[in-house]
């Protein structure tokens, strides 16, 4: 088989031809598409049932956990794609978050200091993870409940040593009041590190590279890939994100605990399935990870708003979740195929 210049076609090739199939047109669009198809019907019933969660001070007062949760399932999803798992996400957000407090003393002097820190010892985590995972081949599930068990009572510890009311700088708490356009500031960093991500994963040679990773390592590697560099760096990345998430969760309460993390062990994993991401690894789309990230968030507040139990919201939210999960990877379609 040759190319159109008559090279021969290199396994380079075929594995950068796997990342580019993963994103064609039809099936995978289809399985990308599912989810807002079904926040549009969410919307739907939510307007017949339960008018009052689609009132627009409502969607303002909440579409900023939506922001939180897709910043930290695009991180999630991220490490899905190269055919891992994060379970480190509350003790990463929790840590960060922490290290804002820390670090800065409640004060803006040492603004900067924070936020670096927080954002440098996030990332630290996230390193780790990926070493353990991709270099020591440890699994993935494991290695990062661990390591979110070292990372917790790490920063227990140092919480102790800070005042139990710490609050975050004023300049922190001023931006979670931020909004732009009517929407909170935090929306539109969510909307930022979506497009980002989106444009490295489809336009650039190493997001391209990534993806194929994650599509058939096999091929990967004998194309010439570091798989374990890809790995390391898809945790990194992940807990980058997850600082993220902490710093904004932290601005938007101004005093947060250590439960700040506790809401984000499996909302992450839930929205980026959801979202049409392959737990296989190499496909993934963050746009369509923002909208299960709001698909989730709604669901949530309509349920709340109902006025029903914990426990039945947990069963309609697990409900949701597996059939979103059989529309995503189009399951339904290949049973009626195969009857």
């Amino acid at each position: 088989m040759t190319l159109p210049n008559d090279r021969p076609l290199t396994a380079m090739d075929r594995a950068v031809a796997l990342a580019r199939a993963a994103f064609a047109p039809g099936g995978v669009q289809v399985r990308f598409a599912a989810i807002w198809f079904a926040l549009v019907a969410l919307i739907v019933v939510s307007a017949v049932i339960v008018p009052r969660s689609l009132q627009p001070d409502t969607v303002l007062a909440v579409i900023p956990f939506a922001a939180f949760l897709a910043i930290t399932a695009m991180g999630e999803s991220t490490v899905l794609m190269s055919r891992g798992i994060d379970l480190s996400v509350p003790a990463v957000i929790t840590l960060s978050s922490t290290m804002l407090l820390g670090f800065s003393g409640g004060s803006d002097a040492g603004l900067l200091v924070a936020l670096i820190a927080a954002l440098l010892f996030a990332t630290a985590v996230g390193l780790v993870n990926g070493f353990l995972v991709g270099v020591v081949r440890l699994n993935a599930l494991i290695v990062t409940l661990a390591v979110g068990a070292i990372v917790s009572g790490a920063t227990l510890w140092y919480r102790q040593v800070l005042p139990p009311e710490s609050r975050v700088p004023p300049l922190v708490a001023a931006f979670g009041d931020l909004r732009v356009l009517g929407l909170n500031a935090a929306v539109w960093v969510a909307a930022i590190v979506a497009a980002a991500l989106t444009v490295i994963l489809r336009k650039t040679t190493v997001g391209r590279r990534f993806s194929a990773s994650g599509a058939n390592p096999r091929a990967a590697w004998v194309a010439g890939i570091n798989l374990p560099a890809y790995q390391i760096a898809a945790y990194a990345v992940a807990g980058f994100l997850y600082g993220v998430a902490g710093i904004l969760l932290s601005a938007f309460i101004r005093n947060p605990t250590l439960n700040v993390g506790n809401d984000y062990l499996l909302a992450p994993i839930a929205a980026a399935v959801l979202g049409g991401t392959a737990i296989t690894g190499g496909i993934g789309s963050m746009i369509a990870v923002a909208g299960a990230a709001l698909f989730l968030t709604q669901l949530g507040q309509m349920l709340k708003v109902l006025g029903l139990s914990t426990a039945i919201q947990f069963v309609v939210q697990g409900i949701a979740i597996a059939l979103g999960m059989v529309l995503a990877e189009g399951r339904w379609t290949r049973y009626r195929r195969s009857r």
